[in-house]
């Protein structure tokens, strides 16, 4: 296994009373992807967003390449830009246009020239299909091609791993494939990622490593092909049972 690129220890969090989090431990290889999944309430977005602190943890640590990431501050936007997040809704800035979308990020924060910024926003929007539409508003654009612009956003920073939330819940069944697509031709590519998705093809095709996580623990870990062909825990039995009969 490469070097892990993010490391979680005994990572706790509550919500008021529900313990959501309990004594996580996980570490993911650079270029890894690692699959998400389990009931709901499991505790899998709320640890996706642990990862760059979107959610915050009582107890335990986090660090992204060696480095822990801070509380709050300076540092902690410095180390968030260096982690990609694509959420279920796009949230992409409605009163600009996709290339001001992509482009706004390398500009302000890594204060890369104009002129740059918008060439290699232009390659990615190439890359993920929708170059033609990079004059447009996100509201002109289908949900498939804003969620793909949403994911050019993210790597326009060059992140060191990509978090993904759900990323096709919230579209048209026609449009997901096109938005798992570009996901597969990344982790391909190597990007090391870290996927809460029910799209257990991409699981299967994509993945490395898929963890089962139920009532905010991780049950169990194992290769896609292991993990769907053979869970050893009655938990994932019992969700593989109930989601893959449909």
């Amino acid at each position: 296994m490469a070097e892990p690129l993010v490391v979680l220890k005994d990572v706790n969090k509550h919500f008021g009373d529900l313990h959501v989090l309990k004594d996580i431990n996980l570490e993911i290889g650079k270029g890894e992807v690692v699959i998400l999944i389990g009931p709901s309430g499991s505790g899998k977005s709320t640890l996706c967003r642990t990862i760059n602190r979107l959610e915050t943890f009582e107890s335990g640590s986090i660090t992204i390449d060696g480095k822990e990431l801070p509380e709050e501050g300076k540092a902690l936007a410095e180390l968030r830009a260096d982690v990609g997040m694509v959420f279920q809704s796009f949230n992409l800035f409605a009163h600009k246009t996709i290339l001001e979308n992509v482009t706004l990020g390398p500009i302000k924060v890594r204060k890369v020239p104009k002129a740059q910024a918008e060439k290699r926003a232009m390659e990615l929007l190439e890359r993920v299909g929708v170059a033609h539409q990079a004059a447009k508003y996100p509201a002109q654009l289908s949900g498939g091609q804003q969620q793909r612009v949403a994911i050019a956003r993210s790597l326009a920073m060059d992140p060191k791993v990509m978090l993904f939330d759900e990323p096709t819940s919230a579209l048209d069944p026609e449009m997901i494939n096109e938005v798992l697509d570009v996901m597969i031709g990344l982790a391909r590519e190597g990007m090391t990622m870290v996927v809460v998705t029910h799209e257990m093809g991409f699981a299967r095709k994509a993945a490395q490593r898929v963890v089962f996580l139920a009532d905010g623990q991780i049950v169990e870990q194992a290769t896609p092909e292991e993990f769907f062909t053979n869970p050893k825990s009655d938990r994932a039995k019992d969700f593989l049972g109930k989601i893959l009969t449909h």
